[in-house]
């Protein structure tokens, strides 16, 4: 069962989500909050696995609140998607990198609501088709990012050729199954890899390692296709 919290300054908003998830058989809301700073307390109370998460709300905004729960260890396993009106490029990249696990915007058809926490909960990156495009671009125009092509800086420097080429996989959109077959290695071996590659970059999901494979310049949009990455 998936323990999801909702933080959002609407109650009719708030509410209408509570009956959409708790028709999920799979799902079960352990609570709602009105401000972010109320979320990151139940976030620790309740034990959620997922807080769907507004971004303008008093007290504490929703990125705050989100940069607060991913630095918390003690909530290392609590996912944050962040639900908003205001698909915004700022507001993305401010999110993920705040430790949000997705983002979507309101606009989102009820099902799919429900196929993103799941896929949040489950450890999955997941982002509204047009701010991807726009979320790697951005990146990649930052003054302090670097040149494709340029040495991996940091922990990315610890990681095994191997472990690089699953990263890039990752980043371009594949799952453990297509990275494994891309690579002709078993969907184990790859899952494996991740996991190792996830504790030596000290990030919780996937979505922070697409973000820092972008951000260290691994990973350009113009780089080759995920199926011609051999090892």
């Amino acid at each position: 069962m998936i323990r999801v919290l909702l933080a959002d300054d609407q109650t009719l908003v708030r509410e209408a989500f509570a009956m959409l998830v708790e028709s999920a058989p799979d799902m079960a809301v352990v609570g709602q909050a009105g401000t972010g700073r109320e979320a990151v307390g139940l976030a620790r109370s309740a034990r959620a696995d997922v807080v769907v998460m507004d971004i303008r709300m008093p007290d504490l905004d929703g990125i705050e609140a989100t940069r607060l729960i991913a630095a918390d260890d003690d909530l290392a396993g609590v996912r944050v998607l962040v639900l908003t009106t205001y698909d915004t490029d700022d507001h993305v990249l401010a999110a993920l990198r705040a430790g949000a696990s997705g983002f979507l915007v309101k606009d989102t058809r009820p099902a799919d609501l429900l196929d993103a926490i799941r896929t949040v909960a489950a450890g999955d990156a997941l982002l509204s088709p047009g701010p991807t495009a726009r979320l790697i671009a951005r990146v990649l125009r930052l003054p302090d990012a670097p040149a494709p092509g340029a040495p991996v800086p940091g922990r990315l420097a610890t990681l095994s050729d191997r472990e690089r080429q699953v990263l890039v996989l990752v980043a371009r959109g594949l799952n453990n199954t297509e990275a494994a077959e891309a690579l002709g290695l078993s969907p184990l071996t790859t899952k494996t890899h991740v996991s190792r590659i996830m504790g030596k970059l000290a990030v919780r999901d996937r979505t922070q390692l697409v973000i820092a494979a972008y951000e260290s310049g691994l990973v350009t949009p113009n780089g080759p296709s995920p199926r011609s990455v051999g090892g």
